[in-house]
């Protein structure tokens, strides 16, 4: 018997362009064969955490009485639309012709479970080996493929992102219930969600609680420069000081010059990416990620979810002769003589699971006219990114110059570029963009001094007083939320936490996704605001479940479960602690934001069953069946168009039955082909598009 092993890729592009390297070119149903291997696919999270309801159908519907759920052993589940390609996954794992499985999910934690449930829940015992790349150029699979690991280095991995998930859950169930049934209202709660929001709604609140003060500078113009003095709270004061100086004698007092370097940028990580991309071209976090992924399965970009502004000592070859095509054939490359330098990206200790974000070799074989809008602009920016990070210093001479005139002091700041360095790069790149942002670094202090020395008198100066106000902090911006969200908790985390911040680079996109979709932030532009809702959310909660310190504390653990000095154990006993207390300190509402908060009793409608995208309770309603959750757009219309064709309609029990076996068999349906009526099976077909689908299956012989 021809022996295989089977190789498991987080989803179907994946899977192809590691068949096509492979050279498992044969397709079958669910996986692609050849030259020794089997090339299959999850589809994201194939395998997840069962609903409450699964533990007992009293979970269906929300009831405080009922908390804490905290099951005592997991239990899984495969949504409706996964389950054909669940079932080919375990005929393969199972099969005799294969010897080992290898898990060549996305390499990190979340992948790691991604795999392993799938292996776990197919009762699946053969030999586990681990792909762990970080580009889809073929070389990278070649080598990858060429160098295995062992499945057991990973175990610990697989029990950090087991705790993660599992944390998670508890956490945001029992939150989610919690505070849901004391308002008679959705809140949707999560420890990484909820902090994200409550930075926005302080930031808000400091924006108005802000008055803006009026300030005055006394200014002295002196042969083609203006110097400063102080500011000042007092109009009257900066009044008396121009009223002194006009048309007298200034005298430079002190030169001071000092040479500055700027050091190029570091290499992007997906965050640094996504913020820029924010603020050069408007997209949100979600979209530079979405961009991203598909350059990375084009084999022009490197792996998209990491935290690493580096590469390894490994890749210095590979990443100076991309760096030198670059500097030939890039537009904003600058006269492209200069040899990259490649030192000061090259840190092997700063690399965990994968390096920085990179263009790659194929970008020189791409016709990159081709491309989307978007993808064009985020590989252009990595290309960029890539050139100025090995480009040499910026250098400059600032001077600082104090004059005195009238006994009142003065200052003029200027410039002298000595080396332009990377910069020439980056402004380049800049004028070529249809908006000419300004980095976020530019200096306000660029104007040219002209040759100055001390003793250097300026006759009949004239003087005048600038006015000007504080301002408020700024709205968060993606950009900006994104960099707060990075930061957010990071003195409470320990110096070697895995992950810092709230959220990872991988799922901030998705968590501002979340909030803007269930109506607690709303975007405004760049802008991102909170809604009332999500203002009186943060109000209610308790600190604790609103603060970065939680995310903090619980990476802190699961750095320990990784490393094995915690079991997962006792990790997962002390967020059933944190559960138990959160439920024991809020047993009552705070009557003040009930009517903000809350519904009309009119609203509690009878159950029908669990909605199978949000595992909400689903409710009938006069023209249909509807998930209660809000942010939720699942919907059973009682007339439309698939069943009103066969002249049926959606009824109580026909809802219940497709939401509780995802099927029903109904007699009489009308072909309006033959005019004759027909039996068959209805199946739900959710994709989770703003419509409902559903197809026929056709009874087999002798069963029903």
């Amino acid at each position: 018997m021809e022996q295989y092993q089977l190789v498991i890729a987080e989803k179907p592009s994946v899977a192809q362009a590691l068949a096509a390297v492979l050279g498992a070119k044969k397709k079958q149903d669910g996986y692609l064969e050849g030259n020794g291997w089997l090339v299959s696919w999850c589809v994201g999270h194939l395998v997840e955490l069962a609903q409450p309801e699964a533990y007992d159908e009293k979970y269906a519907k929300w009831r405080y009485d009922d908390l804490p759920i905290l099951p005592a052993s997991w239990k899984y589940q495969v949504t409706n639309d996964k389950k054909k390609q669940f079932a080919t996954l375990c005929r393969l794992m199972n099969d005799k012709s294969v010897s080992a499985v290898v898990c060549a999910t996305d390499a990190g934690r979340e992948g790691e479970l991604i795999f392993r449930l799938v292996y776990e829940q197919a009762g699946c015992q053969k030999p586990i080996l681990r792909l762990w790349i970080s580009s889809m150029e073929d070389a990278a699979i070649r080598d990858g493929f060429a160098h295995l690991h062992p499945g057991t280095e990973y175990e610990r991995l697989y029990q950090s992102a087991l705790c993660r998930a599992g944390a998670d859950w508890l956490v945001g169930i029992n939150a989610t219930r919690l505070f849901s049934t004391l308002y008679n209202a959705t809140l949707n709660i999560g420890r990484v969600m909820t902090p994200t929001l409550a930075l926005v709604v302080q930031r808000e609140a400091d924006i108005k609680a802000f008055r803006s003060t009026p300030f005055y500078v006394p200014e002295i113009a002196c042969g083609g420069f203006v110097a400063s003095g102080e500011k000042l709270k007092d109009q009257s004061e900066a009044e008396t000081i121009r009223q002194a100086c006009n048309g007298k004698d200034a005298v430079v007092r002190k030169i001071e010059k000092q040479k500055k370097t700027v050091l190029p940028p570091r290499l992007y990580d997906l965050t640094t990416l996504q913020r820029e991309c924010n603020r050069l071209f408007g997209f949100t976090a979600q979209q530079t990620l979405d961009y991203l992924q598909s350059l990375y399965e084009k084999k022009l970009a490197t792996y998209p979810r990491t935290d690493s502004q580096y590469i390894t000592a490994d890749m210095q070859a590979t990443v100076g002769s991309l760096a030198l095509w670059l500097w030939q054939n890039m537009p904003f490359a600058g006269d492209g003589n200069a040899a990259p330098e490649l030192e000061r990206i090259i840190n092997d200790s700063k690399v965990t699971d994968h390096h920085a974000i990179l263009p790659t070799a194929e970008i020189a074989h791409t016709d990159l006219s081709a491309l989307p809008a978007g993808e064009k602009d985020v590989l252009m920016l990595l290309a960029a990114r890539l050139l100025c990070a090995t480009g040499q210093p910026h250098c400059f001479e600032a001077v600082t110059a104090t004059l005195e005139a009238e006994t009142y002091r003065f200052t003029a700041k200027g410039k002298t570029v000595l080396l332009d360095g990377w910069k020439e790069i980056e402004r380049a790149f800049r004028s070529g963009l249809k908006q000419n942002a300004k980095p976020e670094d530019e200096s306000e202090d660029t104007a040219r001094l002209p040759e100055l020395r001390e003793g250097q008198r300026f006759a009949n100066i004239s003087a005048s007083v600038r006015e000007g106000k504080t301002n408020p902090p700024k709205h968060y911006t993606e950009d900006s939320l994104l960099a707060a969200m990075e930061t957010a908790g990071v003195d409470e985390m320990p110096d070697d936490a895995e992950r810092k911040g709230l959220g990872t680079s991988a799922t901030r996109a998705a968590t501002l996704e979340k909030l803007v979709s269930t109506g607690f932030l709303q975007r405004k532009k760049k802008q991102l605001i909170p809604s009332d809702k999500g203002v009186h959310l943060i109000a209610v909660l308790p600190e604790g479940i609103k603060s970065p310190s939680l995310t903090a504390e619980w990476e802190s653990m699961l750095k320990q479960v990784e490393r094995g000095e915690m079991s997962a154990t006792a990790f997962m006993e002390g967020i059933a602690e944190l559960v138990c207390d959160l439920i024991k300190q809020n047993h009552t509402p705070n009557a003040a934001y009930l009517p903000l908060l809350g519904k009309a009793n009119a609203d509690n409608h009878e159950t029908i069953g669990t909605c199978p995208r949000c595992g909400g309770s689903v409710v009938e309603g006069a023209k249909g069946f509807f998930c209660e959750n809000k942010a939720c757009s699942f919907a059973l219309w009682k007339s439309n168009y698939f069943f009103s064709n066969k002249k049926k309609s959606i009824t109580k029990s026909v809802a219940a039955a497709l939401l509780k076996e995802g099927r029903v068999f109904i007699s009489g349906l009308y072909s309006e082909k033959t005019g004759k009526t027909y039996d068959a099976f209805v199946v739900l077909d959710d994709t989770g598009d703003k419509q409902v689908n559903f197809k026929l299956e056709f009874e087999q012989k002798g069963k029903k």
